[in-house]
């Protein structure tokens, strides 16, 4: 599948595009999330960790997508961790661009893509329902490998 070309930036500075993160013999899980959303801070994102390492499969990409008129900085986007350092790479978009592109209806949002980059899945929130559908979704693919 081919995306829009949108620039997101990692914690290093250094600039990707989102077709490039997509991994071809893994479930990608992508997150977009925003720093100032407590369900995104206090559930999806340590539930990004749980599934990252549980399913030795899954590529997990994290979007920090900002919806005010400066982007955020690293350091702002690692405040939400208690050593200031997250254990997987988080890319931020300026925009929110990528975000629309895909329809989120909020954040947290979650997108299953196969290696191909084709959506198979797509949730919105972190609460108990929104967990058990992306361990269902997670579980009806490792059953098809």
């Amino acid at each position: 599948m081919k995306f829009p070309e949108i620039e997101l930036i990692d914690l290093n500075e250094k600039s990707h595009n989102f077709g490039e993160l997509i991994q071809n013999n893994s479930l990608n899980l992508v997150l977009f999330y925003n720093t100032n959303c407590l369900g995104c801070t206090g559930r999806a994102i340590p539930l990004a960790y749980k599934l990252k390492n549980e399913f030795d499969f899954i590529s997990l990409t994290v979007i920090h997508s900002s919806f005010r008129p400066m982007p955020f900085s690293s350091q702002e986007v690692l405040s939400v961790f208690t050593d200031h350092q997250s254990p997987f790479n988080i890319y931020r978009e300026a925009k929110h661009e990528l975000y629309d592109y895909f329809e989120c209806e909020g954040t947290p949002h979650w997108l299953i893509l196969d290696g191909k980059g084709e959506v198979l899945h797509t949730f919105f929130g972190s609460q108990d329902g929104a967990q058990l559908k992306l361990e269902y979704a997670i579980q009806e693919f490792e059953a098809g490998l």
